[in-house]
């Protein structure tokens, strides 16, 4: 059994998405960010940084626990349990990681400066909020080319949709907003009509 430190972030969803996908048991502890709950003593001794999410695998290598913190390795550590989501091919399991390393540097990154403009910062400014906003929709499009005669990322599915689609459906409304990108669009609809996205999307 798993256990998954959670709280319903697109970084929380990213790695309950995975889990249910590759079809592991777990069952999820969550962590009230709002309470400051990822800051408390007992939290930081499973991850000194104080975020979420982490797993505790409790059969893991060698039947030993192991304890895995940030999202993305929390993928990856599924996909490789479970021996789903990832390529065998070369060339696909090469695009998988080209696009899972987008997926995590930009536009996670870009999509939580937006949140962090919004809602954090102590000086709002609504023109570095559109910055980031455009900077995001630039980086769909990039992703809405490259889907064009693809179902997945990688032509088959892999780590590199799992570890993207979380972010694609928090930013759904300025997508829709935006207009086009029928590709990505196509692509959304197929990973939401998938039953581990469900049940990773409401864990």
């Amino acid at each position: 059994m798993i256990d998954l430190y959670f709280w319903g972030t697109s970084n929380g969803l990213r790695a309950s998405i995975a889990l249910a996908e590759c079809g592991l048991a777990y069952q999820v502890r969550k962590v009230d960010l709002t309470k400051g709950e990822a800051k408390a003593p007992e939290f930081l001794k499973l991850n000194p940084a104080g975020l979420i999410p982490v797993i505790v695998d409790h059969d893991g290598p060698g039947g030993k626990p192991i304890t895995v913190a940030q999202s993305g390795a929390i993928v990856v550590y599924a996909c490789e349990k479970a021996g789903r989501c990832i390529p065998t091919d070369l060339r696909r399991r090469a695009l998988a990681a080209q696009f899972f390393a987008m997926a995590l540097s930009d536009v996670a990154c870009t999509s939580g400066t937006i949140f962090r403009l919004e809602a954090r910062v102590p000086e709002k400014s609504a023109a570095n909020v559109d910055f980031f906003k455009a900077m995001l929709l630039e980086q769909f499009k990039v992703i809405d080319a490259h889907l064009a005669r693809r179902q997945y990322l990688a032509d088959e599915l892999s780590f590199a949709d799992l570890a993207l689609y979380p972010n694609y459906a928090m930013r759904k409304p300025l997508l829709d907003a935006a207009g086009g990108m029928p590709n990505l669009k196509a692509w959304g609809e197929r990973m939401a009509a998938r039953p581990g996205v469900q049940k990773g999307m409401n864990p």
